[in-house]
């Protein structure tokens, strides 16, 4: 028997339903939206533009800023758009849509950043084989091994939520197509599908998690074997990495490890991982990383010095 959807369309509460608070959210998210979507922007320029696209670790820093760009894009837009808009609505299509780019794009960040910490490792504590084990074949292998990996995820969590029958009620108390809140609206037992999708997204954001935290315990720990120089450079790296890791899996694991309850916070928590932490990112890793901050200068320097030469041979 095939799936009964009488539901073509979604309406989503919104982030809050005080008109007031929507001008000020739509202000506020629009800022770091645009904040994010040019800081990763510099840093794929910058990445491209010098000459360290050739290095692993920038080569895997540009596809997660390519992967925030994407992943915040999927919710921010719409969402801002809403915050101004008396009714705020998505067809079943653009929900579906919606809810496959979240866990695309999330899922592959959850796994390049796992990546990152791989590449630290091997850079950290196996230096003389470090250019033969991450070189260029290798690095674009991981990468589409993490496509692959990012869409299977994707792909069973979709495919639980297609077969579900939507026969109204169709309000979404969310401001965003995500698998907890469409599976209370559904008009059927989503008891196995519930423990389907937590095991799920919980495998992916705890098991990430925890590799994360083994990878960087057993690099801090070799460490204590590196001059002191090597260490300051190596925690210097680490640390953005580590920030990362935190602000995005803390979120990420109070959503997704829980078993299919919502809770009213849940809203609040995931603007973190979709915008937030999007535009922390290019922070982190500029602020922090002298190498990114010295390539963008003479980036920069040669751009203005290009201009004025031009300008003053005319």
């Amino acid at each position: 028997m095939g799936t009964i959807n009488n539901v073509t369309m979604f309406i989503f509460l919104g982030l809050s339903q005080n008109p007031e608070v929507e001008k000020v959210c739509s202000v506020v998210f629009s800022f770091l939206y645009t904040a994010g979507l040019l800081g990763n922007l510099l840093i794929m320029l910058t990445v491209h533009m010098s000459n360290l696209f050739k290095s692993p670790m920038y080569f895997f820093l540009n596809y997660l800023s390519f992967v925030d760009i994407c992943y915040s894009s999927v919710t921010a837009p719409k969402m801002i758009a809403d915050l101004l808009a008396k009714r705020k609505t998505i067809y079943y299509v653009g929900c579906m849509l919606q809810l496959f780019g979240v866990h695309f794009f999330g899922s592959t960040e959850i796994l390049i950043l796992i990546i990152m910490a791989y590449d630290r490792y091997v850079a950290i504590c196996k230096p003389l084989h470090y250019m033969t084990i991450m070189d260029r074949d290798r690095c674009n292998q991981i990468m589409l091994g993490i496509s692959v990996g990012g869409f299977l995820h994707t792909i069973i969590l979709l495919s639980l939520v297609l077969q579900l029958p939507f026969c109204g009620p169709n309000v979404i108390d969310h401001y965003f197509c995500d698998a907890h809140p469409l599976l209370k609206l559904a008009c059927t037992d989503t008891y196995v599908a519930g423990v389907v999708e937590t095991a799920n997204s919980g495998t992916v954001a705890m098991g990430g998690f925890v590799i994360l935290l083994i990878s960087y315990t057993v690099i801090l720990v070799s460490l204590r074997k590196q001059s002191a120089e090597g260490r300051r450079k190596a925690l210097s790296t680490c640390g953005s990495h580590i920030a990362v890791v935190v602000i995005f899996f803390g979120p990420c694991t109070f959503i997704y490890m829980r078993p299919d309850t919502t809770f009213a916070e849940d809203k609040m928590v995931a603007v973190f991982y979709t915008i937030v932490t999007p535009m922390l990112n290019p922070l982190i890793y500029t602020l922090r990383n002298a190498e990114v901050k010295n390539a963008m200068k003479k980036l920069w320097c040669r751009k203005v010095f290009g201009k004025v030469m031009r300008n003053g041979l005319k």
